[in-house]
Formats: structure tokens, C-alpha cells, sequence
């Protein structure tokens, strides 16, 4: 890792290599640098309460009261969530004129109460409506691939993503309805967590479809990912539990998930399936039958569509014309579907979360790419609506196979230095939390090893 890990910055600040106020003011000049992304990423930046908090950080530690090892280390938070005194726009205009939020979400409260401070709220696509990233108010940060080409950098939860990249800061707090968190995570070549979704509370966050969401982060390593995640979910910091490679049981679901890889992402996958086999991983490929079943439970409407239309409908009917088309359009269509089919959908989605429990059982995890396709050029995407949702149904493909068994999943880059920026998606069944993150540190751990070999 060329920059630190939130167990690196705790080790710096509790030695006093370092403080919260230097962390704070770095993270504060890169993203003023103008030469950089901070314009795009950050939509409001706290920077006096910021430094005030990492004052308050600092004499704490000092007088030895610090609230936790990770006090005064800098976070991101997606627009999405509410934070006290402040309105929270979900990378939109049209809430511009709501009230200020009179609390903090349950999730960005408890980082808070550990300490970590909160440097600003970061960009994403309108509403967290798109796995692209793209967001025609604020403009759309690039990834740190092939910067000058303009690279997307995914979404929803772009900005999240870029501010973690670029050193902005030091893990971002983020939504997964559909891949929100473990997307860009793959296209900026970090790590992106998808906990199950009845992990973190949902509360004080604007909604996409609540039978889907959920509250993970983006980081920097796999056990950055495991601290945020006990902190969001309000459990206990305990000593990581990294599961060996030898041994390990992987599925590859041929099922949809391996179909229309690009070159670099199918080279990429199977390079790193070659490498946990010979390190004594029993990798096997079998059939998924119940991702079939996806496409007919959203024949008519699925779940996004019609929950997405029952919160936005009267903002809509007043403010249309301030949405991103490609996003109002996408809400719209979820007022078609009748309460009876989206009862049919919500009974067909238990049977098949159940099956896919089962299909899980005998394995440690299921590996597959995190997404299907390298990251495109912002400039193919803005003008070009047909190419917008052929490439947002690929982006999202993957990642939206788990939050429909409602597993979890971690995303791990995989690819080398140079290369195009691949994800490895590493899923589980619903409350396989704890096992999905022993398996992610032990493969994480081989990859990195042989980086350095």
C-alpha cells in the first residue's frame, strides 16, 4: 500500500509520529490542490469544524482520553447521509432549499463517536440512481486510471471513492444497493464492502430501494474495510481473523457472471484464479441457476423502480425538471408496476435468497469479477444515452447479483501496476460477514505478497 491504512494512522498518531490536525490539513490541501479532483469530489467541505474536531482529537489523546485508537483520522461522507446542520442534497439540486438535517445518521454518528473526523460530503450520481458515477450538476471526478483520458470513476458512490484515491481522505463512507460501494472501489482500484443489508442501520439516509440497500465503506485494504464495517454496524473492534488460501472452497458462478467479459477483466479474473488455485485454494466453477431468476423477479418492475417512485413522486411532480433526465426517467418507470406485482416480486426474492443460501452452503465464498467491464471514458458516456445504459446494465450486473440474494460482498483489486483497474468479488450469504472478511484478508495477503516477490 503506497498510502496508510486507518491501523498504520493509529499506530502514527499513538506514537506520535503524527496528528490528527497534520492528517486533516493534508487531506485539506489535496483537495484544494487545483491541479487535482477535489472540485469534483467534495460537493461541501468542513474544513473549520474539520480542524476544529482534529484539535479536539489531538488534546484528548494527549490527556490520554482519546474515544478510540482511530480518533482524529479524516473520513469522507457520501452526500447521502444526513449530518447535523447540514441539508443533505443526494448529489442533487432539487433539495437544495430542504431543512438542515437536525441529527447525524446512526452510521455517521457512531464514526463520530470513535473520533473520526468528518472532512466533507462527497459527490455521486443524482440520488444514487447509476453504477457510472456521472453526475451533470457537479461534474464526475475521474479515476485515477489513465487520468487524462477522463476515465468514469463509478457510482453510486464516486466521490467516496476518488477522495480515498487521491489521499483526500482516509476512508469514505458509502450506500451498495447495487453495487454503490464495491464499484468504484473496482474501477479506482481500492477496496469497496457490501455488508448484509440488515448490518448497519439505514436511517438518515436517503433511500434508492430499501429492500436493497445498505451502508458499507471504501478504503484503503481489507481490514480498513473490517474496522469501518464494526464501527458502522456498532460491534466490538476485534482481532482480524485471516482465513489461509490453502484450503479455502471458492465458487465461480458460471451463471451469468463470466458472461461478456472484456479482455482485460476476463485475463485479470482468471491470472488471479491460477494464483489462489497453485497457492492451494480449491476453486470450482458451477452453475448458479438461482441468478436466472433475477430477470423474472424484475420482468415487472423489481424493487428499485417502484420504491425509488413512492419516495421521490411529489418531489417529482413539483421539481422534474431539476433532476438528471437519466435519473428521473429511471423513477418514473417504477410507477407502472401494480401493488400485486410487487408482492409476487418480494415472494419470489425469499424463495430464491433461500436457494442461494443453500447453493452457498458447502463453499467459503463466491468468487467472480466485480464488474464486467474496464472503466470508460467520461466523454462516451455524457451525449450518448444508448451507450449510458448499455454500460450502466454491464457495471451494474455483478454487483447487483448479491444484493438480490442479500449476501455481502468485498471488492479487492487485483490487478497490476499499469494495468486497467479489476475488482475481485469475494460474496457470501446473508450474515457471512465475519467469514467473507477472513477470506478477503488471506487472498489480499497472497496478492500483495507476490506484488512484492
Amino acid at each position: 500500500m503506497t498510502k496508510p491504512t486507518l491501523a498504520s494512522l493509529a499506530a502514527d498518531l499513538d506514537a506520535g509520529r503524527t496528528t490528527s490536525r497534520q492528517l486533516v490539513e493534508a487531506c485539506l490541501a489535496a483537495i484544494a490542490d487545483p491541479k487535482g479532483e477535489g472540485e469534483r469530489t467534495f460537493l461541501h467541505v468542513d474544513r473549520d469544524a474539520a480542524l476544529a474536531a482534529a484539535d479536539a482529537m489531538d488534546g484528548l489523546r494527549k490527556a490520554g482520553a482519546a474515544p478510540s485508537a482511530y480518533a482524529g483520522i479524516p473520513i469522507s461522507i457520501k452526500d447521502l447521509f444526513d449530518i447535523r446542520g447540514q441539508t443533505t442534497g443526494a448529489g442533487s439540486t432539487v433539495l437544495a432549499d430542504a431543512p438542515p438535517a437536525a441529527e447525524d445518521a446512526p452510521s455517521v454518528a457512531r464514526l463520530r463517536r470513535l473520533g473520526f473526523v468528518l472532512i466533507g460530503r462527497t459527490n455521486m450520481t443524482e440520488f444514487a440512481y447509476s453504477g457510472l458515477g456521472l453526475n451533470p450538476h457537479y461534474g464526475t471526478p475521474a479515476s485515477p486510471w489513465r487520468r487524462d483520458e477522463g476515465r468514469i470513476p463509478g457510482g453510486s458512490s464516486s466521490g467516496a471513492a476518488i477522495s480515498v484515491t487521491d489521499g483526500m481522505a482516509h476512508a469514505g463512507l458509502g450506500t451498495d444497493t447495487g453495487g454503490s460501494c464495491r464499484i468504484p472501489a473496482a474501477f479506482t482500484g481500492i477496496v469497496g464492502w457490501k455488508p448484509t443489508a440488515s448490518r448497519v442501520p439505514l436511517e438518515g439516509a436517503v433511500p434508492l430501494s430499501p429492500s436493497l440497500d445498505s451502508v458499507g465503506p471504501l478504503a484503503r485494504s481489507v481490514e480498513c474495510c473490517r474496522i469501518m464495517d464494526a464501527v458502522l454496524s456498532g460491534s466490538e473492534i476485534d482481532a482480524p481473523a485471516t482465513r489461509d488460501v490453502r484450503g479455502l472452497r471458492l465458487a465461480v458462478p458460471t451463471t451469468i457472471a463470466l458472461n461478456g467479459l472484456d479482455e482485460a477483466v476476463s485475463s485479470t479474473f482468471e491470472r488471479a484464479l491460477d494464483r489462489l488455485s497453485a497457492a492451494g485454494a480449491l476453486v470450482e466453477r458451477i452453475a448458479f441457476p438461482e441468478f436466472d431468476e433475477i430477470a423474472k423477479i424484475n420482468a415487472k418492475g423489481g424493487f428499485t423502480g417502484p420504491e425509488s417512485f413512492a419516495w421521490h413522486r411529489d418531489l417529482l411532480a413539483a421539481k422534474r425538471d431539476g433532476y438528471d433526465p437519466r435519473v428521473s426517467v429511471r423513477i418514473l418507470r417504477g410507477e407502472a408496476p401494480s401493488a400485486a406485482d410487487y408482492l409476487d416480486a418480494q415472494a419470489l426474492r425469499r424463495a430464491m435468497v433461500a436457494a442461494a443460501a443453500r447453493r452457498l452452503s458447502p463453499y467459503d465464498a463466491l468468487a467472480l469479477p466485480t464488474v464486467a467491464v474496464a472503466p470508460p471514458r467520461i466523454a462516451d458516456l455524457v451525449e450518448d444515452d444508448d451507450a449510458y445504459t448499455q454500460v450502466n446494465l454491464q457495471v451494474l450486473r455483478n454487483c447487483t447479483l448479491i444484493n438480490m440474494i442479500d449476501g455481502c460482498a468485498i471488492s479487492l483489486p487485483i490487478h497490476r501496476e499499469g494495468e486497467a483497474p479489476v475488482g475481485l468479488m469475494l460474496a457470501g450469504a446473508a450474515g457471512w460477514d465475519s467469514r467473507v472478511f477472513g477470506v478477503a484478508a488471506g487472498i489480499e495477503a497472497l496478492f500483495q505478497a507476490e506484488r512484492l516477490a
